[in-house]
């Protein structure tokens, strides 16, 4: 394989110091980790189940499960592209909207007297089902696109289907960050201004940190964004323990606490607690029916097809680095399946979707380090980071108000980057035919058009994105191109 002119170390090759391997290794799991986490802490966050005899908050259970499988979903994909393509995998954005709402079918709920509502059990078991059905979609696809190649994927999901359909994904989180931003986790009010600023601020500056930050600052802007917001709600939260005001205790330590009141070797180290094993111990999770089967199918595989398109788009954006078409070699059949069974496998792990990440491409375009030797090492170190408590614990301190703030930011650039793929491959939607189809899209999936079919024992539904994703598809395959019209010589003066 002939090294890339455009590289410093090409994917085969190793740097000569291990400690340069190092470094460059923790850069690749700082540029995930905060996306990475946010998944758990956010799809999770209000929910607490029976566990080990304690209840225990989910999203503190979900957090080293999610980090392990993203770096054992990596190794997969590595070992099944041979080690050709660079790439770093993790928690998947566009599945958290399908994500919150399989987590509530046949789920045990009441509604409290200010309307909310309060989960005494939730399904669990869907999750993995879904991401196995996404594997399967991936495998599926890979196999087809061997024998008949792409064009009919491209024919069934065009830049004006898929743009749209991810403006609907990003947009339709937006409520999740508003209500993150404007609570406290230290003393559970609605509203808070301590929490809003403090979010306000994390978003500034991750934004700062991202459009004037130079080198390494610039490919962690979510990390100095998060640290930042950290920082100014614990400082409104000693404000508050040094004055006794609760409506200043923006963060809430009692995590660090009991981590360490009683000294023990879980205070450092343990084992990270799988999502099936929650599931099989926990009272608090309901068994896996017929029906939520079939909703998981209805949820999950439409938002699939989205993020084959977002698979596609990343590997031609490393391939734009690596000046090698990585869609020829190794193949996107290789690469479906390898991002494919990486799904299936953090689905079991922990619930949520593995994806291919851009911040991670981006280390590889500005450090001009392809090296997949040193991706291996960064997936060793986000496994490893799974098992040490302090970590986990500090991690799960986090105020939902300073994840809210940056989710400004990761969803609507969701939400933008459906505009930016319409952009690029130059959608006119000066077309009545492409304004139809955007149309009805968007205001399905942002007005939250929900299919649902009664049966004898329950109904099923199909999400607002699988709806609009559906009738998009449905609207651009009978809507057909018109025919420019073209003066006759009979009609020229």
């Amino acid at each position: 394989m002939e090294k890339s002119s455009n590289l410093i170390l090409d994917v085969n090759e190793f740097p000569k110091k291990k400690g340069q391997a190092i470094v460059l290794a923790i850069q690749h799991v700082l540029a995930m980790f905060v996306a990475c986490i946010t998944v758990p802490l956010i799809v999770y966050g209000r929910y607490t189940v029976n566990f080990g005899g304690e209840t225990v908050s989910l999203s503190a259970l979900m957090l080293p499960p999610t980090l392990v499988s993203a770096g054992i979903g990596t190794l997969f994909y590595l070992l099944v592209t041979k080690q050709k393509s660079p790439m770093f995998l993790a928690s998947s954005f566009a599945y958290m909207a399908a994500m919150a709402e399989a987590i509530k079918v046949d789920g045990v709920y009441e509604t409290l007297a200010d309307g909310s509502v309060a989960f005494s059990a939730i399904n669990l078991w869907i999750l993995p089902v879904g991401m196995l059905m996404v594997c399967v979609v991936y495998c599926l696809i890979a196999l087809l696109i061997k024998i008949f190649g792409v064009a009919w994927l491209n024919k069934l999901l065009p830049p004006i289907v898929v743009g749209p359909v991810i403006m609907v994904i990003g947009l339709g989180l937006a409520g999740s960050a508003i209500a993150n931003l404007t609570s406290a986790s230290g003393n559970g009010m609605n509203y808070n201004w301590c929490a809003i600023i403090s979010g306000l601020f994390a978003m500034i500056v991750t934004a700062l940190s991202a459009h004037y930050g130079k080198k390494i600052l610039s490919l962690i802007p979510f990390l100095i964004g998060m640290v930042s917001g950290y920082l100014l709600a614990a400082l409104f939260t000693g404000i508050g323990y040094a004055t006794n005001n609760d409506y200043w205790k923006v963060i809430d330590f009692s995590p660090l606490v009991n981590l360490f009141s009683n000294i023990r070797v879980q205070s450092f180290l343990d084992y990270p607690k799988f999502l099936f094993l929650v599931g099989a111990q926990s009272n608090s999770v309901v068994g896996l029916s017929g029906s939520a089967i079939g909703q998981a199918a209805l949820i999950f595989i439409p938002v699939s097809l989205v993020t084959v398109c977002e698979h596609i788009g990343d590997h031609k954006n490393m391939s734009g680095i690596l000046q090698r078409d990585l869609l020829v070699d190794p193949g996107l059949s290789r690469t479906l399946i390898g991002d494919g069974v990486a799904t299936g496998l953090s689905g079991i792990l922990c619930g949520a979707a593995n994806t291919t990440y851009g911040e991670n491409v981006a280390v590889v375009g500005v450090t001009k380090i392809a090296s997949v030797k040193v991706m291996i090492i960064a997936c060793l170190m986000a496994i490893a980071l799974g098992f040490l408590s302090p970590i986990m614990a500090l991690t799960e301190t986090i105020p939902a108000c300073v994840t809210g703030g940056v989710s400004m930011i990761l969803y609507g650039f969701i939400a933008s980057s459906g505009v930016k793929m319409m952009i690029n491959e130059k959608i006119d939607m000066a077309k009545t035919k492409n304004m139809f189809v955007a149309s009805v899209i968007l205001v399905a999936g942002i007005g939250g058009l929900v299919f649902s079919f009664a049966t004898g024992k329950g109904s099923v539904s199909i999400t607002s994105v699988s709806v609009a994703m559906i009738l998009g598809i449905v609207m651009n395959l009978i809507l057909r191109e018109k025919k420019e019209k073209s003066l006759s010589s009979g009609n020229e003066i």
